[in-house]
């Protein structure tokens, strides 16, 4: 398809409204509901857009589209141009004390025991009509769940995500989402109190030797920490894997089992009296916590306050010498 040079005097600019929600979905079906308009008409905008600039712009692969060159960076501009406008003509007027949203989180239960107490106090006081869900984060790489709307702000431990976004933002290409850093800490290696290693430091081969119980999302049995033992020609048995911090927590302690957790979780365990606590044998990257949500929402004022509340419990809740922000 020949490109063309676009004249504005005779080009429909409803179009790039359609093209931003198709660009943001990469998805007909989910660009018509969000503008609530027919998949037909969606489609309709879509080719007059293509023959208007002589571009594909977005070609089919599998159940995704996906974007040519010209489309992305056409992207880039329409997006911002947008949301400037929405900034300008949008609604000032939102309250808190008013609300009446509710949010789907998604995040691990140790990320979601320390922020949900105090956030729920938050709302308690100065949003009382709104409300909270929360569903299990099952990945380290949460987009598909944010793109299609199961969540609309995923909590966590994603350094993948991370840097791909931070790739695209250096090479000024379009991405569809964004995220914020909430924390930084680090994984412990914790056992039973009256585990054999419970005494003295905990050195290599015993914690190799070790039978170890895995907190997995995906049941794999390898992990991060076996990531950094293959860097030592090293390995460990992980002999159970489970997808959540506090049962794992609970069984170590009446096993004699050793797991690895993050380190603020251990206190928020309700049973922290019966753990012991060691450092890791082996250097390991420290836990970077990132909210992570998808360009749609980044100028929703209900959401942007929801952001800024998790970013004022995130610096209360980690401010101490093992959970330092950034």
């Amino acid at each position: 398809m020949p490109e063309k040079t676009l004249h504005l005097r005779s080009f429909d600019l409803n179009l790039l409204k359609v093209f931003d929600a198709i660009m943001a979905e990469r998805n007909i079906t989910r660009a018509a509901e969000q503008l609530a308009l027919t998949q037909p008409a969606v489609s309709n905008a879509l080719r007059r857009l293509r023959d208007a600039l002589g571009d594909e712009l977005l070609v089919r692969n599998g159940r995704h589209l996906e974007a040519t060159p010209r489309a992305e960076g056409l992207w880039l501009a329409v997006r911002e141009t947008l949301q400037q406008l929405e900034n300008q003509l949008g609604p000032g007027n939102f309250t808190a004390q008013a609300a009446q949203d509710i949010f789907t989180l998604t995040m691990a239960d140790a990320t979601a025991a320390e922020i949900l107490p105090r956030l729920m106090q938050i709302l308690a006081q100065e949003a009382s009509g709104v409300a909270v869900r929360t569903v299990p984060l099952t990945t380290r790489d949460p987009r598909k769940a944010l793109e299609a709307g199961e969540a609309d702000l995923a909590i966590g431990h994603f350094p993948a995500v991370v840097a791909d976004l931070t790739a695209h933002t250096h090479a000024g290409s379009a991405h569809a989402f964004s995220h914020m850093r909430l924390f930084v800490g680090n994984y412990v290696c914790v056992m039973r109190k009256d585990h054999p290693l419970a005494v003295g430091p905990l050195g290599l081969d015993d914690f190799c030797n070790a039978r170890h119980l895995l907190v997995s999302f995906s049941g794999r049995a390898f992990g991060f920490i076996d990531e950094a033992l293959r860097h030592h020609k090293r390995s460990r048995r992980v002999v159970l894997t489970v997808n959540q911090f506090f049962t794992a927590g609970r069984v170590v302690t009446q096993t004699d089992m050793l797991t690895v957790l993050p380190r603020h979780f251990v206190n928020v365990t309700g049973f922290a009296d019966q753990l012991v606590v060691r450092d890791l044998p082996i250097e390991v990257p420290p836990i970077q916590i990132d909210a992570l949500w998808h360009l749609r929402l980044e100028r929703s004022r209900p959401h942007q306050w929801l952001r800024e509340q998790i970013a004022r419990v995130a610096t209360t809740a980690f401010n101490d010498p093992y959970c330092l922000l950034p």
